[in-house]
């Protein structure tokens, strides 16, 4: 690790610990896959590499998200411009909220922006459907995906808006043991 000093000063080393749920070397360890993700493009300009972007297509690519049905929108909602290109410091961000280190409500925060399709801060019918259709690999039909959507906005909405809000959505996955086991990516 003797690069840690040409690649972070302590005090960005210290920020990202702050920042994140990392430690420095796992810090260092993210870093690294970044580079090599994104190789081609950072291997010419070596010292600005933590300000240079990756591509979605790279980052979708990791053996992490590859095979993820929600990993281009996952890496949508880290991106600051919503393209998927990420950042180092996007990147990080996003390694960390799937940490297993990361706390139980950033997880439900960042879960209900994933399944927000639209940005509008509420889960409505549409937004359900897309991740259905996602999670069954577009496998059932439209009057199916359509009950299931449904189903869940009559289960799950509890002031009978016909959308979820984040309470509601933190009030469901709160109850399901799966997505903390889940909601995760080992680096």
């Amino acid at each position: 690790m003797g690069n840690k000093v040409d690649t972070f000063t302590e005090e960005q080393l210290e920020d990202y610990q702050d920042c994140t749920f990392f430690t420095r070397k796992e810090i260092l360890r993210v870093y690294k896959k970044f580079l090599s993700i994104g190789e081609d493009k950072l291997a010419k300009k070596s010292h600005e590499s933590t300000s240079a972007t990756i591509s979605l297509a790279s980052i979708e690519n990791l053996a992490e998200l590859k095979e993820n049905p929600f990993r281009r929108r996952i890496c949508e909602v880290f991106s600051s411009d919503g393209s998927g290109d990420q950042s180092f410091e996007e990147f990080l961000d996003m390694l960390s909220v799937f940490s297993e280190q990361a706390t139980r409500d950033i997880k439900v925060y960042y879960a209900f922006k994933i399944y927000d399709f639209d940005g509008d801060n509420s889960i409505g019918s549409e937004d359900l459907c897309k991740g259905v259709n996602l999670l069954s690999h577009e496998e059932l039909s439209p009057e199916e995906v359509s009950q299931v959507c449904d189903k869940a906005i009559e289960e799950s909405d509890l002031d009978g808006d016909g959308a979820l809000s984040f309470i509601e959505f933190q009030h469901v996955i709160l109850r399901s043991p799966e997505f903390f086991s889940t909601f995760h990516i080992r680096i």
